[in-house]
């Protein structure tokens, strides 16, 4: 009968980490401010060495103006000892579609690769018209791990 083995942690490799953000679309946000910290679930699209969010108006929005560092992570579980987790912190910045030339290039970007995920993102089908703020998050550091358990046979 096969008994499981302690699991084995490895650091993924930055193209590992990328590849995982790219293929999932909802993560988690964490951010902080004074003395409380807060994590949300949100959807996202990575491209670039950045994520690209959307939310609505109110307090999450307030506290990242002032507070705009902040860390995500997206996760696979497939058991206790078989996941892999990619942890990302950066900057998070506003993108208004007003502005110089370089700041309307760059919500439109993010809008493009948002509505490849929800074609009708800011449209007037839009099944979540409240999440109207434009999120760049540029990410400065990448982490991701995995971990995995071997069977081994058992003697007899």
């Amino acid at each position: 009968m096969p008994t499981t083995m302690p699991p084995t942690i490895r650091e993924m490799t930055r193209d590992e980490a990328q590849a995982m953000l790219r293929g999932h679309h909802v993560g988690r946000i964490a951010y902080a401010f004074h003395d409380q910290v807060d994590i949300e679930p949100i959807h996202y699209v990575y491209d670039a060495g950045a994520i690209y969010l959307r939310t609505s108006p109110g307090s999450k929005l307030l506290t990242l103006r002032h507070n705009p560092w902040v860390a995500f992570e997206v996760d696979e579980v497939h058991g206790r000892h078989a996941w892999r987790s990619v942890v990302a912190h950066g900057t998070v910045y506003e993108l208004r579609p007003t502005g110089t030339p370089a700041d309307h290039r760059a919500y439109e970007r993010a809008l493009l690769l948002l509505r490849e995920q929800d074609p009708e993102a800011l449209t007037p089908a839009d099944p979540a018209p409240w999440r109207t703020v434009l999120v760049q998050l540029a990410v400065d550091r990448l982490r991701g791990r995995v971990a995995h358990a071997a069977e081994r046979a058992a003697s007899a």
